[in-house]
């Protein structure tokens, strides 16, 4: 029973930030459960990307996000669509989100394009009875001294996640969140690449080692599927144990 819900043959997901990191890792998730998985990211094509990203049977769309005329304007290739995963996100380090210009880029990024998207696509996910997914942060939940846009941008992602699973609850589509802890991504590299920070950090979680970005992809692929039909605007903490 469990291996029939987490097959997604015959599924279209969308992964908005699917190029790199966790949205990368959910995607191939995604596909490797049998579905036609599509993915947004910023460079122009998947030749633009190294190593860090395997973008191979994904179908790439170039997209800023930031751009929420272009996100409103989207006409998709495809023709349903069940899961929309969103993954997107940006950092500004060395104080730069405590100027207006700074703060209001990780806001307009991290936060005002989640509910472009999210509205953009929300008839498609009506139509299917569809889920969306809104990946934040454990940052949601705690101060982040040096980064108040990115702060801002997760707690607000949090609530969004509340209000949209309310609203849309009766045209059927499930919204529901993951706030990750510390995973290796190119977002964290300020601490997984300083080895005093990485120690100091793996200290400080329970569970004594970094998250990977496929134990967040299976948080993902749970909530989409029929085991988590009844979890409603809910933000899963995967922090491998850090908040508590």
């Amino acid at each position: 029973m469990m291996t029939d819900s987490l097959n997604f043959a015959g599924k279209t997901v969308l992964v908005i930030g699917g190029s790199s990191g966790i949205g990368n890792a959910t995607a191939q998730a995604f596909r490797a459960a049998g579905a036609e998985v599509h993915v947004w990211g910023t460079r122009a094509s998947p030749a633009d990307y190294g190593g860090d990203s395997n973008l191979e049977g994904l179908h790439y769309t170039q997209m800023d996000v930031g751009d929420i005329a272009a996100v409103e304007a989207y006409s998709p290739p495809f023709k349903k669509l069940d899961v929309l995963v969103q993954s997107q996100g940006m950092v500004l380090y060395k104080r730069q989100e405590f100027a207006m210009a700074g703060f209001a880029k990780v806001l307009n990024v991290n936060l005002t394009s989640l509910m472009a998207a999210a509205t953009r696509f929300h008839d498609m996910l009506a139509a299917s009875k569809g889920a969306m997914i809104i990946v934040s942060s454990t940052a949601a939940f705690h101060a982040t001294k040096g980064n108040p846009g990115y702060n801002a941008s997760k707690a607000g992602a949090a609530g969004l996640t509340r209000t949209l699973a309310q609203a849309w609850a009766s045209d059927g589509i499930r919204v529901n969140g993951i706030a990750p802890g510390f995973i290796t991504t190119k977002m964290t590299t300020v601490t997984t690449e300083n080895p005093a920070r990485r120690a100091a950090t793996e200290e400080s979680i329970p569970l004594g080692r970094i998250g990977e970005p496929c134990e967040i992809a299976g948080v993902a692929l749970f909530l989409a599927s029929p085991l988590a039909s009844y979890i409603l605007g809910q933000t899963l903490i995967v922090d491998g144990g850090l908040l508590l």
